[in-house]
């Protein structure tokens, strides 16, 4: 059966060199056609036109297009998530991971657990507001909508076992049920699970959708190992780092696709960075190293909050500077 939809497509006149290129590239984007075929015609330019697709690769047209390209309720073209996803991105993942879990038990053991609750909902409500109000990227925004997805997936988490008395494994198995359903629901609307396609609030819906339910399973999947097959924070750390290895060799070494390892990798980073703030945060009584759930939750959000300003002020996760070539002389 053919996909009547109407396409969420973008016209370039180049196509981008790289991912990163494409919001400069659909600047540049004719204002209306066709345009000229030939050179000598019109201005003089021979222009090529490209289709941006809903896959997320971008092909030659046959034909040049006609009218002015279609507005979308988004900017056309234009990402809502780190465009260039490099160690930086990893780091403030792990870092926001273990901010979430520390500052999630450091609420519920200081205040009461509904009204910690209901805190950490609000903050998730406002987070995902202003992330969806921007026209792009902006770190600020992004990485305070991870950061609250990560205090309030684990306090979603937490309710089914502490509230409901549901166990690990059952929760796990819950979760990554929810997750696989994101997951197919995402790839037979879009038909592609690639972050660099966030370009429509569609996709960014099903994309922050998938984020708590990752985050909901990273959880689960931590205290599983913690508690239920009693390794203790430390041993789940080692256990941990040594899954994450497996989408980044299949990636470099196996030519796995890098939708599979990234999203993989995702959800690992999450019972690894809660393991590790675990350890550093619980009593040494319960095998952590008693630095208290306040204190860590402090010191990562500042680390969180240092890497931000620097990918907000070099933008690194948006654009590669090129090189210009030196002067004659």
């Amino acid at each position: 059966m053919s996909d009547r939809r109407p396409p969420t497509e973008q016209l370039l006149e180049r196509p981008p060199a790289s991912p990163a290129d494409w919001s400069a590239a659909l600047d540049e984007r004719p204002a209306r056609g066709p345009a000229p075929l030939e050179p000598g015609a019109g201005d003089g330019r021979a222009v090529t036109f490209y289709r941006h697709g809903r896959d997320g690769e971008v092909r030659p047209m046959t034909g040049p297009p006609s009218g002015r390209p279609r507005r979308s309720r988004l900017p056309q073209g234009i990402s809502k998530v780190p465009l260039i996803i490099t160690a930086y991105f990893w780091i403030v993942k792990g870092l926001s991971t273990a901010m979430g879990e520390s500052t999630s038990d450091y609420l519920v053991h200081r205040i009461q657990p509904v009204p910690a609750v209901l805190l950490g909902f609000a903050g998730f409500a406002v987070a995902l507001t202003l992330q969806f109000a921007m026209r792009r990227y902006l770190a600020w925004t992004y990485w305070f909508a991870v950061v609250m997805v990560g205090v309030f997936g684990t306090m979603c988490a937490d309710v089914l076992h502490v509230g409901l008395h549901v166990p690990y494994y059952a929760s796990a198995a819950l979760f990554a049920v929810v997750l696989t359903a994101v997951f197919v629901l995402w790839r037979r609307s879009e038909g592609t699970l690639s972050i660099h396609s966030i370009t429509t609030r569609r996709r960014e819906a099903f994309y922050w959708t998938a984020v708590v339910a990752t985050f909901a399973l990273g959880t689960a999947a931590g205290d599983l190992t913690a508690y239920t097959f009693h390794l203790g924070y430390f041993l789940s750390i080692v256990l941990f780092t040594a899954v994450i290895l497996i989408p980044a060799i299949g990636y470099w070494r196996f030519g796995w696709s890098p939708i599979l390892a990234f999203w993989f990798a995702y959800v690992v980073t999450r019972p690894l960075g809660a393991s590790f703030a675990d350890w550093m945060g619980k009593p040494k009584a319960d095998g952590g190293l008693g630095w208290g759930q306040g204190t860590v939750s402090l010191v990562l959000t500042a680390l969180i909050v240092g890497f931000v300003w620097y990918l907000a002020v070099t933008r690194k996760d948006v654009s590669r500077r090129r090189r210009r070539p030196a002067a004659p002389g």
